[in-house]
């Protein structure tokens, strides 16, 4: 297995466990909260702009961690440069995420024209933002294994 596929493998678990984690957390504090009005706003508000860092940094450890244990165990160092196939791969994924997030979107404006809840245009949208990522994940695992 490529080093490309073993870190794009630990970036979709941890993903899935950052969001899971993240979407728990966010379930059993507010989960009995009846919010209206300005105060809906500003809950969703919070939880998207604390979702973003919170996202990041912890990505951004899971990477150096792999990284260290990855070097450790094959003694291999990450490669320093990315071909044309690496290229080829992210801008397609890049491309398919961008799809899955503006199909999302346009869920979530779809729930305001049918009247639904707020909340459920704020799901939706931070739900087609993980299933973006993930998607442009599993495709970029995919042309690896496959070849483009």
């Amino acid at each position: 297995m490529s080093y490309q596929e073993k870190k794009h493998i630990v970036s979709l678990f941890s993903s899935i466990l950052i969001f899971g984690s993240y979407c728990f957390y966010v379930y059993l504090r507010y989960h009995d909260a009846v919010m209206e009005g300005t105060e809906l706003f500003r809950f969703w508000g919070a939880v998207i702009l604390i979702l973003i860092p919170v996202t990041i940094v912890a990505k951004i450890i899971i990477e150096i961690i792999f990284v260290i244990i990855n070097r450790i165990a094959t003694n291999e160092a990450a490669p320093a440069f990315a071909d044309e196939l690496d290229k080829q791969i992210e801008l397609r994924a890049m491309r398919f995420s961008y799809l899955v997030f503006v199909f999302g979107f346009l869920l979530a404006m779809g729930s305001l024209v049918l009247e639904m809840k707020i909340s459920v245009m704020f799901i939706i949208l931070i739900l087609s933002g993980f299933l973006s990522e993930v998607a442009g994940i599993g495709l970029r695992l995919y042309l690896y294994r496959k070849g483009v």
